[in-house]
């Protein structure tokens, strides 16, 4: 009689519960998928369970509710459907079943986006990503970075940044009133550290931040911060900057002096130094000054497949509700293949050429994953530029590969089937 008591009951609780569930599509049915990342994270933040549903109508969010979230739902335009004790059941055995996988949030990661206290005269894909869904995040820099700050979030974003202290290699805009500011305060913050050039101080703050990255953080990138990052790491001994930057020549170095181990995702590649050359390297592919120009309709990548249930992580990383994504141009548009480290993981690429555009890997026990190209929704985003509407881009593609990025540390982890 007890045992049957208790099983009724737990149909009760398990039927309770289910009522108490959504399901926000991500496919294509989806009205704003943008802000339904920022529903799973503010219902994170009210510790309610949220599921995502790797490869299940395009990575969608099983959500425990209650009439707040529907309200939250409806005033974003974020749609969302009811679920029945049959419905769950069978969206569960589907999973178990096909290339899918359920992956439990169970935390609300703490995120850090790494930017000058400075206007710029261009936007961050990332920040009006994390501003249009509702997500919260701090602004850190350099002091931040040098006083250990960075150990208190769990997820940094790079963007539009420059680690090697060529200014971004602005030069062209040498005589602008936001350079000058720039060059200034970026002098003066080196000077305060006791560094007597900026290329010297930038390189400590990468260094800083690789170590950030190697005892757990999780790191973002985009645009010329990937391998501005990747060259100041590998670079680190040798002055490299013109001397319109420091008032020193350039090292005389031996290519085979470079220590390539330093950095984390490139090797064997080669520096453009000229500083009226709008370029670090020859990472970029194709490169930002000799640029292969095609119509924003016909430039698209393709994402890499997985397999849900052995490899989650690449799998949450590219969950969408399209295969091909239309690309977009920045300063770094994409990766050379072939100065790909071996470890390097490609989640997406252009089929018919060398470009690979959104990649991986994992630094100690840390992680950062590269996405090349400035703004997802501006093909060719120019200094000076207004910001993008995101209104006009709820379903995006590339920005939903940004917000990806996002829910990915608050990931509970699973015991490795290897």
């Amino acid at each position: 009689m007890i045992n049957i008591r208790f099983i009724i009951l737990c149909l009760f609780v398990n039927f309770t519960f289910s009522l108490n569930k959504i399901l926000i599509p991500m496919d294509e049915n989806q009205t704003n998928h943008l802000k339904a990342y920022g529903i799973a994270f503010s219902s994170l933040k009210k510790q309610n369970k949220v599921e995502w549903l790797l490869n299940y109508r395009g990575g969608s969010f099983i959500i425990d509710v209650n009439e707040n979230t529907k309200r939250e739902c409806l005033l974003k335009n974020v749609l969302y459907e009811s679920l029945s004790i049959e419905k769950i059941s069978l969206i569960y055995s589907m999973i178990e079943k096909e290339n899918m996988e359920l992956v439990i949030l169970d935390k609300t990661p703490k995120i850090a986006v790494y930017s000058p206290p400075d206007q710029q005269p261009w936007d961050d894909a990332v920040t009006l990503a994390l501003t249009y869904a509702d997500i919260k995040y701090d602004v850190v820099f350099d002091d931040e970075v040098m006083n250990g700050v960075l150990y208190k979030y769990d997820w940094l974003h790079l963007h539009h940044e420059d680690f090697t202290g060529q200014y971004g290699k602005f030069y062209r805009y040498r005589n602008q009133s936001w350079y000058k500011q720039m060059e200034n305060s970026f002098t003066q913050t080196a000077n305060k550290y006791g560094y007597d050039t900026v290329h010297k101080f930038k390189k400590t703050i990468a260094l800083k931040i690789r170590d950030y990255v190697s005892k757990g953080g999780f790191l973002f990138a985009m645009c010329s911060a990937t391998d501005s990052f990747d060259i100041a790491l590998s670079f680190y001994n040798i002055d490299f900057a013109h001397s319109i930057y420091d008032g020193t020549p350039i090292d005389n170095f031996d290519p085979l002096s470079v220590d390539y181990s330093n950095g984390i995702a490139f090797e064997n590649y080669e520096l453009f130094t000229d500083p009226t050359i709008y370029e670090y390297s020859n990472i970029d592919y194709p490169s930002s000054h000799q640029p292969t120009t095609r119509s924003a309709e016909s430039d698209y990548f393709t994402l890499s497949n997985f397999s849900a249930k052995w490899d989650p992580v690449p799998t949450m990383l590219i969950q969408n509700h399209v295969t091909n994504v239309n690309g977009f141009m920045g300063q770094t548009t994409g990766y050379n293949k072939k100065f790909l480290k071996s470890h390097v993981l490609i989640l997406g690429d252009d089929l018919y050429s060398e470009q690979v555009k959104y990649i991986h890997g994992n630094i100690g026990k840390g992680t950062f994953t590269f996405l090349g190209g400035h703004d997802p929704e501006d093909y060719r985003h120019f200094v000076g530029d207004p910001p993008t509407d995101l209104d006009l881009h709820r379903n995006s593609p590339g920005y939903r590969l940004i917000l990806n990025n996002i829910l990915f540390p608050a990931a509970k982890k699973k015991p490795k089937k290897t």
